[in-house]
C-alpha cells in the first residue's frame, strides 16, 4: 500500500515536468500542506481553514452538491442558494405549462409561501472527509485480486455503517488514484428544496446550444432555490411547517468587479476527469468513442429540433432532453479537436517512454511495473469492438428514445415483482401513476416515433451483426422505417397514456405479462438480452482488467513522482481549483478579452431566433443604461473567463475572490479547452463564469425581485 506521504495532489500529464498553478482539482483537506503558499503568492488572502475546517464555519459549509450533478452555494442566512439556470432547468420545466410558462417568462416568488417545492431534489452538505486508506485496505496485503475486492467491500460497508450514525448522515467511501487511496465523505442531506426565482430562458439560456461551450458568452445562467428545515434546523421531508434553513456559513457578495490577473477560486463537485489514461485509451476516445456518440446524437438532435421549432408545446416538453443531449454532443466535438491540436497520443506515448525507462532502471521496479504498458496494448485491442457496441447500446437503447425509457421502467418492475412483498408491490403501484404523469408530460408521440425509427435503423446498420439478436435482424431486414413506425410503434400500448394507466391499475403478474407481450417491449427485451449476453460480460471483464492495470500504472506514476504534487481524478467529491482572471488566444490571430457586456447581448439580439430573442424589458434597461449599482462606467458586465480547472459538476460552483467573496457563478468551459478532462492546456483551458453583478442586476432591475437582495450581504 502506498503511504500517505505519497498522496500529493496535481500531476500535469501534459508537461510532466512543470507544475501549472491553474491545473488541478485539489482535495481541500490537503491545501495547507501543498497549495496554500502558492495560492497566497497568486493573491489569496485567507487560510486553508477558511476554505475547509471541521472545527469552525468555513467555505465548505456554504457549498452544496445540488441534485445529482451540480453545485450550488448559500448567499443568505435564510438558506437562499444560487446555482445555474441549467442546473435548475428540470425543476423550472416541471413547474411550467402553456398556462404558466416559466421557461419563457421566468419565475419569481414574492414571498416564502410562493416558493415551489421540488419532489426528488436534494442538496448535500459535506460534514467531513478523511483519508481512510489504512482502514479500507487493512487485511488486503498479500491477497489475490478477487480476495482484495471482497475485503475492501467488507471494510467499506462497516465504515459507512458507522459513519452514517444510524441514518443521521449519508456516507460514502470513494477510491482515489484507481484504488491506491480511499477517502470517507460524510454528508448531511436536505430534501426540502424550493424554487425561488429564475430568469426567462431568453436570459438564463441566452444563445442556447449555439453558444453552449463557446466564448464570448452572454448567458445569464442562474437560478435561486431555498433550503428548508424543521424547526430545529435539521433535515426534514417537505412540510408546510418547515422553515428556511439557517446555515453555518454563507458567501458575502462583492460587486466591485474582476480585473485581469485577479485570483479566483472555484469550490465545488467536479464530476469526472481521466488525466492518467494511457495513449491507447486516448486514441480509442479520439477515433472511435467520441465520433460514434457524436454521430448518433447528430441524428437525434436534428429530429428533436425540427419538431421543437414547429410547436411551442413540444419545445417545452423536450427542452430539458434536448439540452442534456446536446451538451455532451458539443463537448465531445471540442474534445476531439483539442486532443488533436495537442498531439495527445504522441504526448502520452512520450511519457510512457519515460515511464518505461524509469521502470527498466531498477530491478525492483521492473518486477512490479514491466508488464503494465504491454498489458494496455493488449487490453485496449480486445475491448475496442465491445466499446463500440456498449456506446451504441447506451446511446440508442438506454437513452435514445422515450418509449424505451418507459418500457425499461416496467421491465425492471416485472423482473422483481414475484420477489416483492405485498407492501413493496403496493409501493410500486403507488409510484406508477406519478411516473406515468411525469413521462407523458414530457412525451410527444409524433416526435418520439421519428427518433425511434431513425435510431433503430442506425443500430441495425452500424452494429456488428454478432451483437444483434436474430429476431431484430429479421424484423429490420423486412420492415421499412415507415412500417416500423406505423405497424409497430403506433400500435404499442406505451404510446397511449389512458390505456397504459388502465392496464397498470391494480398491477399484478398477469398484467405485467400482458405488457411484456407488446411488440416494442419485445424489441427492447431482445436487444437488452443480446447486449447482456454478448457484450456486457466481455466489456465488463476487460474493463475490470484495464482498471486493475490502471491501479498499478498509477501507483508507478506516484512512485516515479514522489515529492511532486499529484492530484486524483475528479469523482464528484468536493474539490478546489484556483487560477486567475484572464482571456486567451483560441487560434492564430485571434485574442479574446476576459469579459463580455450587455452591449454584446444587444448585438446578438434577433427576435426571429428563439435563443437570441432578448426580452423587451432588457432592451429598455439597456437603452436607458439603467444599471443601478451593478454597472460601471456606463457598462453592464455579463460574464468572464478565468484559468480554473473545471469540469461537469462544477456547474453552479462559486467563483471566489482573494478575500473569500462571491464574484461569479461558474457555468461552462471554453470549447477550445474541453479536452481538459483528459489533458489540460494552460494556454486555452478557461472556465466561464457569470458575473455576479449581472445576476443581481437581472434580479433587481428586470425581475423586480430586489427583496431577495435584502437577504444578502453585498460589498459595494
Amino acid at each position: 500500500m502506498l503511504k500517505k506521504n505519497l498522496f500529493l495532489s496535481v500531476f500535469a500529464l501534459l508537461s510532466f515536468l512543470s507544475l501549472q498553478a491553474k491545473e488541478g482539482m485539489w482535495i481541500p483537506t490537503l491545501l495547507n500542506k501543498y497549495n496554500i503558499e502558492e495560492m497566497k503568492q497568486m493573491g489569496f488572502k485567507l487560510t486553508a481553514d477558511d476554505i475547509y475546517s471541521v472545527n469552525q464555519a468555513s467555505m465548505k459549509d456554504a457549498v452544496v452538491l445540488f441534485g445529482s450533478g451540480c453545485t450550488a452555494e448559500l448567499i443568505s442566512g435564510d438558506g437562499l442558494l444560487i446555482t445555474n439556470h441549467h442546473c435548475g432547468f428540470d425543476a423550472i420545466q416541471n413547474h411550467s405549462s402553456l398556462q404558466h410558462d416559466y421557461l419563457t417568462n421566468g419565475f419569481w416568488a414574492k414571498n416564502h409561501q410562493e416558493e415551489l417545492a421540488n419532489p426528488g431534489l436534494s442538496v448535500r452538505f459535506l460534514n467531513r472527509m478523511e483519508d481512510v486508506s489504512d482502514q479500507i485496505l487493512a487485511g488486503t496485503e498479500g491477497k489475490p485480486n478477487d480476495s482484495i475486492s471482497v475485503v475492501i467491500s467488507r471494510n467499506t460497508k462497516q465504515m459507512i455503517a458507522k459513519a452514517s450514525e444510524k441514518g443521521k448522515f449519508e456516507a460514502a467511501v470513494q477510491p482515489l488514484f484507481y484504488g491506491n487511496q480511499y477517502f470517507l465523505y460524510v454528508y448531511e442531506v436536505f430534501t426540502d428544496v424550493r424554487l425561488v426565482g429564475a430568469p426567462p430562458t431568453s436570459i438564463g439560456k441566452f444563445g442556447g446550444d449555439t453558444d453552449n461551450w463557446m466564448w464570448p458568452r452572454h448567458t445569464g445562467d442562474f437560478s435561486y432555490f431555498r433550503i428548508y428545515a424543521n424547526k430545529d434546523n435539521q433535515p426534514a421531508k417537505y412540510s408546510p411547517d418547515n422553515v428556511p434553513y439557517k446555515p453555518k456559513k454563507f458567501f458575502k457578495i462583492s460587486i466591485k468587479g474582476v480585473q485581469p490577473n485577479d485570483f479566483t477560486l472555484v469550490f465545488g463537485y467536479p464530476g469526472r476527469t481521466q488525466e492518467y489514461l494511457p495513449s491507447q485509451a486516448i486514441q480509442q476516445i479520439m477515433e472511435q468513442g467520441d465520433p460514434d456518440k457524436i454521430k448518433i446524437r447528430d441524428l437525434k438532435l436534428g429530429l428533436l429540433a425540427t419538431d421543437m421549432n414547429k410547436d411551442p408545446g413540444v419545445r417545452i416538453q423536450y427542452a430539458a432532453k434536448y439540452a442534456n443531449t446536446s451538451n455532451a454532443w458539443k463537448k465531445w466535438q471540442g474534445e476531439v479537436k483539442g486532443l488533436k491540436r495537442l498531439n495527445a497520443i504522441e504526448t502520452k506515448q512520450k511519457f510512457e517512454s519515460e515511464f518505461k525507462n524509469w521502470v527498466d532502471a531498477n530491478p525492483e521496479r521492473k518486477s512490479r511495473y514491466s508488464e503494465v504498458l504491454p498489458n494496455f496494448e493488449k487490453l485496449y485491442s480486445q475491448i475496442a469492438s465491445y466499446t463500440k457496441a456498449n456506446d451504441y447500446y447506451g446511446e440508442i437503447v438506454l437513452r435514445g428514445t422515450d418509449i424505451f425509457s418507459i418500457i425499461s421502467f416496467f421491465d425492471a418492475i416485472e423482473a422483481r415483482w414475484s420477489t416483492l412483498s405485498t407492501a413493496d408491490q403496493q409501493k410500486i403501484q403507488n409510484a406508477i401513476q406519478a411516473k406515468l404523469d411525469e413521462y407523458f408530460n414530457e412525451y410527444n408521440r409524433a416526435t418520439d416515433e421519428k427518433v425511434f425509427g431513425k435510431l433503430l435503423g442506425l443500430y441495425a446498420k452500424e452494429m456488428d451483426p454478432a451483437f444483434l439478436p436474430e429476431d431484430f435482424k429479421t424484423l429490420m431486414s423486412k420492415t421499412s422505417q415507415d412500417e416500423l413506425i406505423s405497424k409497430v410503434y403506433r400500435k404499442s400500448v406505451f404510446t397511449d397514456q389512458a390505456k397504459l394507466a388502465e392496464i397498470t391499475s391494480g398491477l399484478n403478474a398477469k398484467k405485467l405479462k400482458t405488457l411484456s407481450q407488446d411488440q416494442v417491449f419485445q424489441i427492447f427485451r431482445s436487444l437488452k438480452k443480446q447486449f447482456e449476453s454478448k457484450v456486457e460480460p466481455y466489456f465488463t471483464s476487460i474493463q475490470k482488467q484495464i482498471d486493475g492495470n490502471m491501479k498499478t500504472y498509477t501507483a508507478g506514476i506516484m512512485e516515479m513522482n514522489q515529492g511532486k504534487s499529484l492530484w486524483p481524478d475528479a469523482n464528484k467529491t468536493l474539490r478546489v481549483s484556483y487560477g486567475k482572471v484572464e482571456g486567451f488566444e483560441p487560434m492564430d490571430g485571434v485574442t479574446y478579452i476576459y469579459y463580455t457586456t450587455l452591449e454584446g447581448i444587444m448585438q446578438k439580439d434577433n427576435p426571429a431566433i428563439y435563443d437570441y430573442n432578448v426580452p423587451q424589458a432588457l432592451r429598455d434597461l439597456y437603452q436607458k443604461k439603467d444599471y443601478g449599482r451593478y454597472g460601471q462606467n456606463g457598462q453592464m458586465n455579463v460574464c468572464f473567463t478565468a484559468s480554473n480547472h473545471t469540469t461537469g459538476g462544477n456547474s453552479g460552483s462559486p467563483v471566489i475572490d482573494a478575500n473569500g467573496n462571491l464574484v461569479g457563478v461558474n457555468f461552462d468551459r471554453c470549447w477550445e479547452g474541453t479536452m481538459s478532462d483528459l489533458m489540460f492546456d494552460p494556454e486555452r483551458c478557461r472556465n466561464i463564469a457569470l458575473d455576479i453583478r449581472y445576476a443581481l442586476f437581472i434580479t433587481d432591475k428586470l425581475a423586480g425581485a430586489g427583496y431577495l437582495l435584502d437577504e444578502m450581504k453585498i460589498e459595494e
